[in-house]
């Protein structure tokens, strides 16, 4: 990184960034309340909102969404007539899921081999670090130049809207001319980059029932339908045999014609394993950031361990969908609710619900936003231009504020490269990505103000 103040208050501040992300990881933040005691998240967002106060912010506030989790609002003021810049991470996190198979505790932020590992060190705890960082230089080199609003989500993981809502209700509150959104990340460790789109997403939970109770699969399989094959059959209808997604209804054969991503580093980048093939067709940017994909969840059905010789009355199972750029997710939904009605066998009873959503989103990289941020990402990496990617995952509340605050320019920066491993296990974070884009968006904001 060239040398210059920011670029070094930003180096001096690191061992305070680890210490602090240490204490924000140990929090279990899952938004899923069954899972994982709501005081984890409560403690979570109170950390936060103690950081925004030391910071200077005011209004900082707790707010109760209307999904039961809460948000970190919190306003600094800057000079009088500059622009608003409005900076969002999110502080709810993945569960850990196999926590034998984390090579150190998922809840607590260890140092390896040059990364900092720990559920949330990137996917987004790290983001709310970052703001902090690039804020933290911006006032020790001539102060902050923009007004700043910072709003940290606590269920973005979960698809439940309660920010969204709470932002439609109140449009006022996080109402910027630019919205700093980091969530994402680089393309490559090393390399700057900008989220340009995201795909959206839609739950829907479906339920197989055939018979009044389990029977014995001796004296009645054969001729009982079976729900949890019925299941089966349904689920299996949603690909194609070189296992593209197939929606009744739903195109599947749109482009990238952005940056590519190339199927051997894709391989690396999925563990895919020897010998396995990749699935669906066209490029894998077409696959991954350009078209729908849906996956299985999960199945409540019984499990191998106690299972019994049944023929299973009921089944059920959670399907996610991405739904790409230029398709209602809304319309996606009733698409793929059709799509397993129809595609149930043996005139099983099946019912759908929907249990989360978000829009997909495109940004316009024609923007002066756009501008500030490439200059600042040349700086911060020394010299290289900075890219345009697309995102196969979803932000939910991005085409919120698109749609609540049509003129404000909205980025996609953030610490999730694919070494990160973010929703696996031994996620973590680069340190050297944390630093340079805590600069990158410590210049930005100064590059926007004189914008």
């Amino acid at each position: 990184m060239s040398s210059n103040p920011v670029a070094e208050t930003v180096a001096s501040l690191m061992p305070r960034a680890k210490a602090e992300l240490t204490e924000l990881v140990a929090f279990k933040s899952v938004a899923d309340f069954d899972q994982y005691p709501k005081s984890e998240s409560e403690g979570a967002a109170n950390w936060i909102a103690d950081a925004l106060r030391a910071e200077g912010f005011q209004d900082v506030a707790l707010l109760d969404t209307p999904d039961g989790t809460q948000s970190v609002y919190g306003y600094l003021p800057g000079p009088e007539g500059a622009k608003t810049v409005l900076l969002y991470a999110h502080y709810d996190v993945q569960p850990p899921l196999d926590e034998a198979a984390w090579v150190t505790p998922p809840f607590e932020l260890t140092e390896r081999d040059g990364r900092w590992y720990g559920r949330g060190s990137a996917d987004c705890k790290g983001g709310v670090i970052m703001h902090l960082l690039a804020l933290r230089a911006l006032k020790t080199n001539g102060g902050v130049p923009v007004h700043v609003k910072v709003i940290v989500e606590g269920s973005e993981e979960q698809g439940t809207g309660g920010l969204e809502r709470y932002a439609e209700e109140r449009p006022e509150l996080l109402t910027a001319d630019t919205v700093v959104i980091g969530d994402a990340g680089n393309f490559r460790a090393g390399l700057p980059t900008v989220t340009a789109t995201l795909r959206g997403m839609t739950l829907v939970r479906v339920q197989v029932d055939t018979l009044e109770g389990n029977l014995h699969s001796g004296q009645f399989g054969g001729a009982a339908p079976d729900a949890l094959a019925a299941l089966i059959r349904v689920l299996d209808s949603l690909r194609a045999k070189d296992g593209s997604t197939t929606v009744d209804g739903l195109s599947d054969d749109a482009a990238w014609d952005g940056l590519q991503y190339d199927e051997e580093s894709f391989r690396k980048d999925a563990k895919v394993l020897d010998g396995v093939e990749l699935i669906g067709s066209g490029t894998v940017a077409d696959r991954v950031w350009a078209r729908p994909a849906v996956t299985v969840l999960g199945i409540d059905c019984p499990p191998v361990v106690g299972a019994t010789a049944s023929v299973q009355a009921g089944a059920r199972a959670l399907v996610s969908l991405r739904v790409p750029p230029g398709v209602d997710a809304a319309e996606a939904t009733k698409l793929l609710e059709a799509h397993l009605e129809a595609h149930t066998p043996w005139g099983a009873r099946v019912s759908t619900e929907q249990i989360g959503q978000g829009q997909p989103f495109r940004a316009d990289t024609s923007s002066p936003a756009y501008a500030a941020m490439t200059e600042a990402m040349s700086i911060a990496y020394a010299g290289r231009e900075m890219q345009y990617a697309g995102l196969g995952g979803s932000i939910p509340l991005c085409n919120t504020l698109a749609s609540l605050y049509p003129r404000a320019e909205i980025l996609l920066i953030g610490l999730s490269e694919p070494e990160a491993q973010i929703h696996a296990v031994n996620e973590g974070v680069s340190p050297d990505e944390l630093e340079r884009l805590s600069v990158a968006e410590a210049l930005f904001l100064r590059n926007y103000a004189a914008s």
